[in-house]
């Protein structure tokens, strides 16, 4: 359902003027009017009516152009501050920086991976620039899908930009190439990791000589678990303390961060037969395995849901645990947070184990939230997320398996419980009223022959409370219960359970305790049924010849005060 929608009138009174706000009404055929008399009166060089709609569920207008009339509007050269202006990179010492090493890796991408390499090894060994340089077409492509958009943010000509980082890049591997003929990078074979270290320390390019040094181990090194495992190992052979570890540790973490960037490598890394769910609850275990070994203690069920990491992602965990290597952990949160927020399935075959993973992720994601990332980015991955699960297309993959429409409407709760977000609440809710209003709902309930009509009223009754557990709007929820209450009612009528209970030979302690039950909505949903078990309580009690029993035995009322106060009676 669409909310109100109003017309809005907006003109240019000359051509290189922005759009202002004339008028806003109800009537569209006044809005067109007002606006060709305007431009015919040449009172505007141009006018526009536009529809605003308004969502009732996020209150955001959508906006949709109805006319557009009068002269174009003058596009305007964007002005580039003195600062933003000029090439972002003027000295190879420039590439090395961690935004010009991730757009290295973007443009270069293919033929990273073909060598099984990041760009910080690029940067760091004379082998791999030697290569690069030969290719000569790779490179040329680079440089252009560099400056192209470079060009267009700072306002230079693309020719200039392609020959600075053509000179550039030129002079980068010139200097990679003579530091490998002077042997700049110390051999590990030859030489120990922390006697390097401790040499190189104090000294100008100590960060330069212990990233080829660090490069150079990985050499002849593919794929993501044996490389992660080389970069342990040369992390447990850094010195124990001080610059000469930072300066081991440093480069370690910025060649993990690019190893873990590419897909190929985490699936490697974590296992290929992980889905893209469990592959990111393996992630989150291995940054935070404290807080996530807290929360299997607390439900040994979570277990069933994050997997174990072992080998090298293990060693890497015991690392993080003990506070190494934070930016690391910090990147690999940040890139959870971004799957979550993007499009690919979680479990492309398995909705209802899609649920599963993604309450995984959010118990854990949000025990986190202060150390690696803040409890609103977490919020709104999962906002993101949630939008997903509430389309026709995966709710239909989500119940197909149901055979009964029951078992419909309980997996439609379990989904308005798991999603977050007003609007998404919302969405879920709507799922659910229509199944449980639905007369297929109400048919199969007074149907079934497998089920007394008390155990059908025990049903709702704990459908009912499954949805008071969603957190939706209170408007969605009383609709919800509402329905569920009259299937309901309509199952006791039918088999005239509370009648069947008055006249029934039982004492009276243990009729009463049955029709409150029934009025508190134990064994029974609110509505029709609930209302006439407690009817029929309130004649009982107020019967002559019960209150002298009751009066006479007050230990028999006594277990009766609880049921009493839960279904508003007076004890």
């Amino acid at each position: 359902m669409t909310g109100p929608v109003h017309y809005e009138l907006y003109i240019r009174k000359t051509a290189p003027a922005s759009w202002s706000l004339q008028m806003a009404t109800e009537d569209r055929a006044h809005a067109i009017q007002t606006a060709e008399d305007l431009l015919s009166d040449n009172r505007a060089a141009a006018v526009r009516v536009t529809k605003e709609t308004l969502d009732p569920d996020t209150m955001a207008f959508d906006s949709v152009t109805v006319l557009t009339r009068g002269a174009p509007e003058v596009q305007r050269k964007r002005v580039i501050p003195d600062d933003e202006a000029g090439p972002r990179c003027s000295a190879p010492q420039d590439l090395y920086a961690p935004i010009a090493r991730d757009l290295i890796g973007r443009v270069l991408e293919d033929w990273l991976n073909r060598q099984g390499v990041t760009a910080f090894e690029l940067l760091h060994r004379p082998d791999l620039a030697e290569k690069l340089e030969a290719s000569g077409v790779e490179l040329q492509h680079a440089v252009q899908k560099v400056a192209v958009p470079e060009s267009q943010a700072v306002g230079q000509p693309v020719h200039d930009l392609v020959r600075h980082y053509q000179k550039l890049a030129d002079k980068t591997i010139e200097r990679l190439l003579i530091a490998g003929r002077r042997n700049l990078f110390p051999d590990l074979e030859n030489h120990s990791l922390a006697d390097i270290a401790h040499r190189f320390s104090g000294q100008a390019d100590r960060a330069f000589v212990m990233g080829g040094v660090i490069s150079g181990a990985l050499k002849g090194v593919r794929g993501g678990r044996a490389r992660l495992d080389r970069l342990m190992d040369l992390a447990e052979r850094a010195p124990m303390e001080g610059a000469p570890r930072a300066m081991v540790m440093v480069p370690i973490e910025q060649v993990m961060c690019e190893l873990f960037a590419a897909r190929t490598s985490l699936a490697d890394v974590l296992g290929p037969a992980l889905d893209q769910g469990a592959s990111l609850a393996a992630v989150v275990r291995m940054v935070a395995p404290r807080e996530v070994a807290a929360l299997i203690k607390q439900d040994a069920r979570l277990a069933l849901q994050v997997p174990v990491v072992d080998g090298p992602a293990a060693r890497l965990g015991e690392r993080v645990a003990a506070g190494e290597f934070p930016l690391l952990s910090a990147a690999l949160a940040r890139m959870v947070v971004r799957e979550l927020m993007s499009p690919r399935r979680l479990r492309p075959n398995d909705a209802a184990g899609e649920i599963d993973i993604l309450r995984t992720l959010a118990m854990t994601l949000t025990a986190t939230a202060g150390r690696l990332l803040t409890l609103e980015e977490v919020q709104t991955a999962f906002n993101e997320r949630s939008k997903a699960i509430v389309t026709a297309d995966f709710v239909a993959a989500y119940v197909k398996t149901c055979t009964t429409v029951l078992c419909e409407a309980e997996a439609l709760t379990r989904l308005c419980e798991n999603v977050t977000g007003l609007a998404n609440k919302r969405a879920s809710a709507r799922w659910l009223s229509a199944c449980v209003g639905s007369l297929r709902f109400e048919g199969e309930m007074r149907a079934t022959s497998n089920q007394t009509a008390a155990q059908k009223l025990g049903i709702l009754a704990n459908l009912t409370r499954a949805v008071r557990t969603c957190g939706l709007m209170e408007r969605d929820e009383t609709e919800i219960i509402t329905a569920i209450g009259g299937v309901g009612g309509t199952v006791e009528a039918e088999a005239r359970i509370v009648a069947m209970l008055a006249r029934a030979p039982a004492p009276l302690p243990q009729k009463l305790s049955v029709l409150l039950r029934m009025a508190a909505g134990e064994t029974a949903p609110p509505g029709p049924a609930a209302d006439r078990a407690k009817a029929e309580a309130i004649k009982l009690f107020r019967a002559p010849d019960n209150r002298a029993a009751l009066a006479a035995a007050p230990e028999t009322i006594a277990p009766l005060k609880g049921l009493m106060k839960a279904a508003g009676l007076a004890a």
